[in-house]
């Protein structure tokens, strides 16, 4: 059994798909590569087979119809067809830093009761930036270390002290029984989605927070800088999956608490209108009638929200 699977989606990365599985080969431990081609168009499954063909330790697999489904698809399937002991994300524009995993398997080797260790992150620009780009992407990661159980609350989106990303992540295998997969109904927000399943469910320790393990590449093609709209939506829809997950799981009620409030947010962001809340609000607290123990449930009834935003508008006339 490989000691660590590093999964890497593929979808017309030609640019740099190479970079980022050489950095994974330069790695000393026992890895395997699992690249799973997500429907490339390009020269990237070329690419892939051509340094395939000079390391065993390269594994290319691909949809069943060999079309494009995404990247919660791709890593799924890269996740159940990958052997190794420990998972760890890699997307295909971004690339390893040396000793990335050294730290990560101390932890998991010898600390039984930790499912994860998380690490901060650095950006590489392939295209020109300003300066608050790269002071903002400079090092993604918690500012500060803490305790797993505290985590969730901590971290963004739900906490406000910062957050971390995929591809400085390694977890235990396991750790899948207990969050489930990437949510395929997803375009974007997919990962984070997951990320808040493990906060709420594992226990993820805080690695090198100071120190990047990893660099995310940062160009035009990024969905993250473009398509606004289509995270509001997906953010909306992650947040709501994340509310019935939590119910399905048992999670503290104080807890589904905040992610209460983050669907009310997102659904004002995304403008549902009054009729779309209410139906929303009372499906869900017909589905889950413990939400009425909740006092913000009461404040962001949709009818309240618009009489006290109405009044708002008034006052300042």
């Amino acid at each position: 059994m490989s000691l660590i699977s590093v999964i890497i989606p593929v979808y017309n990365s030609a640019l740099y798909i190479q970079k980022a599985i050489e950095s994974v080969l330069k790695q000393p431990e026992d890895i395997e590569i699992v690249i799973v081609d997500d429907g490339s168009t390009d020269s990237s499954l070329t690419i892939c087979q051509k340094m395939a063909n000079d390391n065993s330790t390269i594994k290319i697999i691909q949809h069943q119809d060999k079309r494009n489904h995404g990247r919660s698809a791709s890593r799924n399937l890269g996740i159940k067809t990958s052997v190794g002991k420990y998972i760890a994300f890699l997307d295909a524009d971004d690339y390893y830093l040396p000793g990335r995993f050294a730290n990560d398997l101390k932890i998991l080797d010898t600390e039984v009761s930790i499912d994860g260790v998380y690490n901060a992150i650095s950006a590489h620009f392939y295209r020109e930036f300003t300066l608050t780009e790269k002071n903002k992407l400079q090092l993604t990661t918690l500012r500060e270390k803490v305790a797993p159980d505290k985590l969730f609350e901590s971290m963004g989106p739900i906490g406000h002290l910062g957050y971390f990303s995929g591809i400085g992540l390694t977890v235990n295998r396991s750790v899948f029984e207990k969050t489930g997969f990437f949510n395929e109904g997803l375009v974007v927000a997919e990962d984070t989605e997951l990320w808040i399943r493990m906060a709420l469910v594992a226990n993820l320790k805080s690695g090198n927070i100071n120190q990047p393990v990893a660099m995310r590449g940062v160009h035009y093609s990024n969905s993250s800088f473009k398509e606004h709209d289509l995270y509001e939506v997906n953010n909306l829809k992650m947040y709501e999956s994340l509310l019935k997950w939590s119910f399905e799981k048992q999670i503290p009620i104080r807890r589904i608490d905040l992610l209460w409030k983050k669907i009310w947010v997102n659904r004002g962001i995304n403008n549902k209108g009054l009729t779309w809340d209410l139906v929303y609000w009372f499906g869900s607290v017909i589905n889950h009638p413990s939400l009425l123990r909740l006092k913000r449930v009461y404040t962001t009834f949709p009818v309240f929200k618009r009489v006290k935003y109405i009044l708002k508008l008034i006052d300042v006339r």
